[in-house]
């Protein structure tokens, strides 16, 4: 099985991104990397959608869909409603899912 990138893009209001920022590297994505599924993550700024907000993608990757279903079933739900009730519409989120194919090393 490949690898699967858990990709969740959020688009920040500008009034709350940096302490959003703060919490995400200091509560939430350690709270997420805690549950034991996940292999690395990585904190990416979006460039070009700053309209509305500072766009960010934060990429959690897994060793196999197994691990990711494991997660959205035991810990997705608590930890997106602790997201939501922190930020409600100051940080929607949008979720893809990413399955590795090829990966070159340089």
């Amino acid at each position: 099985m490949n690898q699967v990138i858990y990709n969740v893009t959020v688009c920040v209001d500008p009034n709350v991104h940096a302490e959003w920022l703060n919490w995400m590297r200091e509560v939430h994505i350690p709270d997420v990397l805690s549950t034991g599924l996940f292999l690395s993550n990585r904190i990416l700024r979006v460039h070009g959608h700053e309209e509305n907000g500072m766009t960010y993608a934060i990429q959690y990757v897994l060793a196999n869909q197994a691990m990711l279903d494991q997660y959205f079933l035991e810990h997705a739900p608590r930890l997106q409603a602790e997201h939501v009730a922190r930020y409600g519409n100051k940080a929607v989120a949008f979720r893809t899912i990413l399955e590795v194919l090829n990966e070159t090393e340089c």
